[in-house]
């Protein structure tokens, strides 16, 4: 690879003169990049498409601009489990192609990845040329994605000290407590003030509902329609699974109950700022229908999934106003980032509505 005067203008997070001559060490034969651009839609991690002569395509992910919340984006983490689950598991992932530790390169440590062809399918418009056996498709491949993630055998692929699940959910609870208080930290260094109340009680009602450990099994962390990237032609299928920046070893559960909070439904009275609207389109299983769907591929019991649901609403919760706290420091880079701290208190009322009802229908 020959590093030139020719290469592309920068984008914002990489070092474009940089970034080439670490390729050239790394990836010699990969050719000269002819185009960089930052991917639509990483809310956090920063995605960017990379040409390279001939037309290949690679993906860069490194962590985000400004505020970055302690222990979030570990590059290696992503990098490791990706790379494991590449060695012959049912679980759709990119191929890994090469990782950076040294931070001089682009200002933070970062991954490449072989680009998969596939829809990232977010929004109702997103669903105009999908039929409703499509949509029904996809929903029943994408239940079949996260139960393959956790079946997955962690000893056999290396990834037996990936966590430490005993005593998961009681970490999880202390660890997103932090996360809010450094957000909170961060909103307040703007000027700006948030009067958030049923945050704590929220908090308190979840460690009196704490379960009991669950065998070790993969988490995704952030598992939704859209961080997946999906085919129509010729089946709907999930081509791969990605954002995997907060998987761990822990309670399956936990991933389920998020993917409930994100998926929405035609009848639902608001939407999250956040997520794929495009499941309350013509075809899409209902929550319901892809919770059972779910127990029918892992035989997992889901007597407490209200739980589960709960405690997804105020990790979003903290995600987002993690995200809003960058958003305030103008340190996000993208579109939509006003919207976000709004979804802070819908989700905190909505964890309280359903351990209210005990359910989650």
């Amino acid at each position: 690879m020959t590093v030139d005067a020719e290469l592309p203008a920068g984008v914002p997070g990489i070092d474009v003169p940089r970034l080439a001559a670490w390729l050239a060490r790394e990836l010699p034969g990969s050719g000269r990049i002819s185009a960089i651009d930052l991917i639509a839609g990483g809310r956090s991690n920063l995605t960017y498409g990379i040409t390279l002569d001939g037309g290949r395509r690679v993906v860069l992910r490194r962590p985000p601009l400004g505020h970055v919340l302690p222990t979030a984006h570990d590059m290696g983490r992503e990098y490791r489990v990706l790379s494991a689950l590449g060695r012959g598991t049912a679980v759709p992932v990119p191929t890994m192609l090469a990782f950076c530790e040294d931070e001089d390169v682009i200002g933070a440590r970062f991954y490449l990845m072989d680009f998969v062809e596939g829809r990232v399918l977010r929004t109702r418009e997103d669903a105009a040329d999908i039929t409703p056996e499509q949509a029904r498709g996809l929903s029943d491949a994408l239940a079949e994605a996260l139960a393959a993630i956790h079946t997955v055998d962690v000893e056999s692929v290396g990834l037996g000290d990936f966590g430490r699940p005993s005593g998961y959910m009681e970490r999880q609870l202390k660890r997103w407590g932090k996360q809010w208080d450094s957000s909170q930290e961060a909103v307040r260094a703007t000027g700006a003030t948030r009067d958030l109340p049923e945050y704590d009680r929220l908090v308190a009602r979840l460690a009196e509902r704490l379960p009991a450990d669950a065998p070790a099994r993969l988490v995704h962390g952030d598992f939704r329609l859209d961080n997946a990237l999906a085919r129509l032609e010729p089946r709907p299928e999930i081509a791969a699974v990605v954002d995997w920046e907060m998987s761990t070893l822990g309670d399956p559960l936990s991933d389920l109950g998020l993917t409930l909070v994100y998926w929405a439904e035609a009848a639902d009275a608001e939407q999250l700022p956040v997520g794929a609207t495009i499941t309350s389109a013509p075809g899409f299983l209902t929550r319901r229908e892809f919770a059972g769907r779910y127990a029918e591929l892992t035989g997992f019991d889901l007597a407490d999934l209200d739980f589960y649901v709960a405690f997804a609403c105020f990790k979003l919760a903290v995600i987002l106003e993690g995200i809003h706290a960058r958003y305030l420091q103008n340190a996000t880079v993208g579109e939509g980032f006003d919207q976000i701290g709004g979804g802070v208190p819908l989700l905190l009322d909505r964890a309280h509505s359903t351990l209210d009802a005990g359910s989650v229908w």
